[in-house]
């Protein structure tokens, strides 16, 4: 039989180590306070709109089905880091929100239904990476052209990704 002695003192570095983990802040990703798109409104606003749908716009879940896919990898991978970084929290749950970030934009370019609608197709066309400009008389123009048969041929038919500023705008907090 084998004499482990030190037990105690594993024991108390481990006790230590686990009150430095669980102590040592987090880490948030996604569209943080004070992004907004140029006239002004916050782009998570207009992320929950696109994720859960309104009157007018249909859910694509784009978020919510990223955590859900993900948020075990996201566990798993701070574990890793944690080890990676010797420990240094902030340092892992950096590390890992760099994941997140890379998580979250891979959704937004994986969403392709519901397709588009040939107005938003036309508005499209009409106001190039502007859409900041689009007036409601603009959707009235966009709908009449549409009705006489006028094609937006050349467009992205992408959702989420029009301009690319929700896109860019994925970013991460650690605290």
């Amino acid at each position: 039989m084998v004499k482990v002695t030190g037990g105690e003192k594993l024991e108390a570095y481990l006790s230590k180590l686990s009150q430095s983990v669980r102590s040592a802040g987090k880490v948030k990703a996604g569209f943080l306070a004070g992004a907004t798109y140029p006239g002004g409104q916050s782009v998570a606003m207009v992320a929950v709109w696109q994720n859960y749908g309104t009157k007018t716009v249909p859910p694509t879940r784009f978020l919510s089905d990223t955590a859900l896919n993900r948020g075990e990898a996201w566990g798993e991978a701070l574990g890793r880091a944690l080890v990676h970084t010797d420990f240094d929290t902030k340092e892992a749950l950096a590390l890992v929100g760099e994941e997140m970030i890379g998580d979250i934009r891979a959704g937004i370019i994986a969403v392709d239904s519901p397709p588009l609608s040939p107005i938003t197709l036309m508005l499209r066309k009409m106001f190039g990476n502007h859409p900041e400009d689009i007036t409601g008389a603009a959707v009235g123009e966009a709908a009449r052209r549409v009705a006489a048969g006028e094609k937006a041929d050349g467009v992205s038919d992408k959702r989420l990704i029009w301009t690319g500023h929700m896109l860019n705008s994925v970013d991460k907090e650690v605290t």
